[in-house]
């Protein structure tokens, strides 16, 4: 089980979602990692997906953090965060009390967390927590201290024709114009180390840019990859043309943003 925890740093968007469970543990040992899982209306899935979760990271041995941030979901998602924290009493479940989308909904998550890397996972259960292990022994692993974000490539899209073909040309266009090297930004299973993903700039949409932001910032990028899984139940927050219309507004903001940042002098973590 993971560590206990405080509660999330006070937010106007954010309410603090149920109380966790007492969970009779003394001071907490020092977090290694956080997991965070932004999620809309997806009740159903996160019944089964912090389960999964717990059941990958519970077994590598390092004090750890869930936290699951409802993005101010109209279905049964408090009532079921309620039922999840008292199964699992360190569970953390902040909640927006607006709409605040995906990149909200993980910036929320970051500061409620205390890990030294962050694992960010999507709330529809199509990235297997069975691959995040192995995305944090390559994390955990950095002997140089440059590694900023290790980023999740789906290797077998479960998505519909349409998806995946959208998919495929924004990755060609995106890797095109900001040079990033990265196969599959989209895929929402990644680890990035917490200072980095803090020093990075807040924008909506920016966890779709980590790769380029993280390299940009001149921390190095592993591209590693992992399952991916078809969604069971309910239905993407997503269509492609508002995807690729707020894409193409994001990448131009990202492009004058790289252009205008200078790359730092990173020292290597002691």
């Amino acid at each position: 089980m993971g560590a206990a925890l405080p509660q999330h740093r006070s937010d106007p968007q954010v309410a603090p979602g149920p109380e966790p469970a007492p969970s009779g543990q003394d001071a907490p040992a020092e977090v290694a990692f956080s997991v965070v899982v932004p999620a809309y209306n997806e009740a159903e899935n996160l019944r089964d997906l912090v389960p999964e979760i717990y059941a990958a990271v519970s077994k590598l041995g390092a004090a750890f953090q869930v936290i699951v941030v409802d993005d101010a979901s109209d279905d049964d998602t408090p009532a079921v965060m309620a039922e999840l924290q008292s199964r699992y009493a360190d569970l953390l479940a902040p909640r927006h009390a607006l709409r605040g989308g995906q990149s909200r909904g993980i910036w929320t998550g970051l500061r409620a967390g205390q890990g030294a890397w962050v694992v960010t996972l999507d709330g529809d259960g199509q990235n297997d927590p069975a691959d995040i292990p192995k995305l944090l022994e390559i994390a955990r692993g950095d002997a140089g201290g440059r590694l900023g974000l290790v980023q999740g490539v789906r290797e077998k899209r479960r998505d519909s024709l349409s998806k995946r073909l959208a998919s495929r040309f924004a990755n060609r266009l995106r890797g095109s114009i900001l040079k990033d090297d990265c196969p599959d930004t989209g895929c929402g299973l990644k680890v990035v180390r917490r200072d980095v993903f803090e020093a990075l700039p807040y924008f909506d949409s920016r966890h779709r840019f980590m790769p380029a932001l993280v390299k940009g910032w001149g921390w190095e990028v592993r591209h590693v990859p992992v399952n991916h899984r078809p969604r069971r139940r309910g239905v993407s927050k997503y269509t492609n043309w508002r995807r690729g219309l707020v894409g193409l507004v994001d990448m131009a903001g990202v492009v004058w943003l790289l252009r205008r940042t200078k790359r730092p002098l990173v020292p290597p973590r002691a």
